[in-house]
């Protein structure tokens, strides 16, 4: 499969859209009989079960929901004419987003379309003589189970559905786990080592990390609005088991680089065990690299258009997480924190360089901000036609007189809410061709790495036993991986408490917070902005225009409670 599976998708892909409302149309056979070889057909028929993922994990659909409705994220009306979008996110951070939020809609409609991709290729597959036929059908199944964990997850419902002329069965709660459970142990088996397919395809770790991720949240998924959760110890028993194997197989490897794991050639980073494929000619996206840097900051020598655009920072309280575990010593002691790629940045005098050693600073970016200088579209060259970098200001936003000095108070305030407002993460790197900043992803987004898998483990050990010394060894062996640079020193004893902390350091950013604080039981907390403790607000409304398309079907669609 590897990259042909997505260029195959343009002919194919489309050709299935035109069939998925009616399975017994012939279009889709009679063209993939006649013009593809039945290896294409095969490919064309798996490609669009993964196709949408980019999709998913786009700034505005998964990223918005698990971490601006948290703590480590939060974006404000931007002076006042900035990412307004009659403010669903101020609503969203705030915990009071309705059945109307496009995020949210957006979402469902992404993974709800993937569910029926996947029934679709499980459909063809069954029946199929392709020699990879019964591969892909594993592929098409466990990616099923895996859509309908996010939705378990976000909107806590699951749609169970084999007959693709039938309607999908909605199932909540301990059912919704025994089925993914199910589906995920049904297909362990059939899938290929990662080693085989990459960790841009379902493989053997992937589906063991993803049975591990759900054992250790099934506690939630039973009983979403509970003001306790029973972790069983079966099911720390599996989480343990499952990240064992993931371990022992040496299918993954820690990174000795914490920013390499998102660098732009990271599809053979071996921490990486199940990821979204941005490979350049798979038509990715830039968001998770554009979305919270300046609207001034151009990272690209080749491309002037190619800037940030002053979305999300984090919350003081996010930040001072990190202070409180450095006391006197500055964050950037970890690695994970920040990347100073150029010490240029925090030279205060104009200078000029190699557009080939322009590269920005990667992590949490706090302060005076210096870059390319952009004058009329345009970037300033000095006499030998390098590049001129120096401090930076908004003129992009005609505001010369402000500087881009990422201050630390961020807030839903006038002051709290300008373009410089809140420190900002620049943890994926910026994509090389990316000429409009937007577009041309390179980096894959993680799903699932290694480090997690470690994370998973020490606190199922907590969890099911207080194994206090395993943990710590768990979380220490990750700590002390990043030899790049000088690793963050050990840690000299463990918690849950100090755990969660450790998970928001290592995995910030990474689309997993709000899934941790409500396991942590930290998601009725009180942070910036944020002031609600309803339980209900747990899980997401189902949107409004699912339920009213399913009003010939009385009963189907059942809003969450508290919307």
């Amino acid at each position: 499969m590897k990259k042909k599976i997505s260029l195959i998708f343009t002919a194919a892909g489309i050709l299935w859209l035109s069939a998925c409302t009616d399975l017994k149309e012939q279009v889709l056979d009679e063209t993939l009989s006649t013009k593809v070889s039945d290896e294409d057909a095969a490919n064309g028929l798996i490609a669009p079960v993964y196709a949408l993922l980019p999709n998913l994990f786009q700034h505005t659909t998964y990223f918005a929901l698990q971490e601006i409705s948290t703590d480590e994220a939060i974006l404000p009306y931007r002076g006042g004419t900035d990412w307004g979008d009659n403010g669903i996110y101020l609503a969203l951070h705030a915990h009071n987003t309705t059945s109307t939020d496009p995020n949210v809609n957006n979402t469902w409609n992404t993974l709800v379309q993937s569910i029926s991709r996947s029934i679709t290729a499980i459909t063809s597959f069954k029946t199929s003589t392709n020699p990879n036929a019964s591969l892909y059908l594993a592929e098409a199944r466990g990616m099923r189970a895996y859509y309908n964990m996010i939705a378990l997850d976000m909107f806590g419902i699951v749609f169970i559905k084999e007959d693709p002329g039938a309607p999908s069965t909605i199932v909540r709660g301990d059912e919704a786990v025994k089925y993914i459970e199910s589906e995920l142990l049904a297909i362990e088996p059939q899938v290929q080592p990662k080693a085989v397919v990459g960790p841009g395809r379902l493989n053997q770790a992937a589906v063991w990390g993803l049975l591990s991720r759900l054992y250790l949240n099934a506690a939630v998924y039973r009983n979403i609005y509970g003001t306790q959760f029973d972790f069983k110890s079966d099911d720390m028993d599996k989480v343990i088991q499952y990240t064992d194997k993931i371990i022992a197989s040496g299918q993954a490897k820690l990174s000795a680089d914490y920013f390499a794991i998102f660098g732009n050639d990271n599809h053979t980073n071996e921490e990486l065990i199940f990821a979204v494929d941005q490979r350049p000619d798979l038509n990715g996206h830039n968001r998770m690299a554009y979305f919270s840097i300046s609207g001034d900051q151009f990272p690209l020598a080749a491309f002037p258009a190619a800037n940030g655009t002053d979305g999300p920072g984090i919350t003081s309280d996010f930040y001072q997480s990190w202070v409180q575990a450095y006391g006197t010593e500055d964050p950037t002691r970890d690695p994970r924190f920040y990347k100073q790629n150029m010490s240029i940045y925090s030279n205060k005098a104009d200078t000029c360089i190699n557009d080939a050693d322009y590269k920005i600073n990667r992590g949490i970016l706090r302060g005076q901000q210096y870059g390319a200088l952009r004058v009329n579209g345009a970037f300033v060259r000095c006499p030998d036609g390098k590049l001129k970098v120096g401090k930076l200001n908004y003129v992009t936003r005609n505001k010369a007189n402000l500087a881009v000095d990422f201050t630390q108070n961020i807030d839903f305030t006038p002051e709290g809410s300008n373009y410089n407002s809140g420190y900002r993460v620049e943890k994926y790197e910026f994509s090389r061709v990316s000429d409009t900043g937007r577009n041309k992803g390179e980096a894959d987004i993680v799903i699932l790495r290694l480090a997690d898998i470690y994370m998973m483990r020490a606190e199922a050990k907590l969890r099911k036993s207080n194994d206090a010394a395993g943990a710590l060894a768990d979380v220490n062996t990750v700590r002390a991986a990043r030899t790049a640079t000088t690793p963050p020193p050990a840690l000299t004893s463990m918690t849950l408490d100090l755990l969660f902390r450790e998970r928001g350091f290592e995995f910030y950013w990474e689309m997993l917070r709000r899934t941790d604080m409500i396991r942590f039981g930290k998601y009725e907390g009180k942070w910036t902005e944020k002031t609600n403790s309803d339980v209900h607000k747990r899980i997401f409304p189902i949107p409004q225009n699912a339920i009213d398309g399913a009003s010939n079907l009385p009963g189907y669609l059942v809003q969450n409670t508290g919307y």
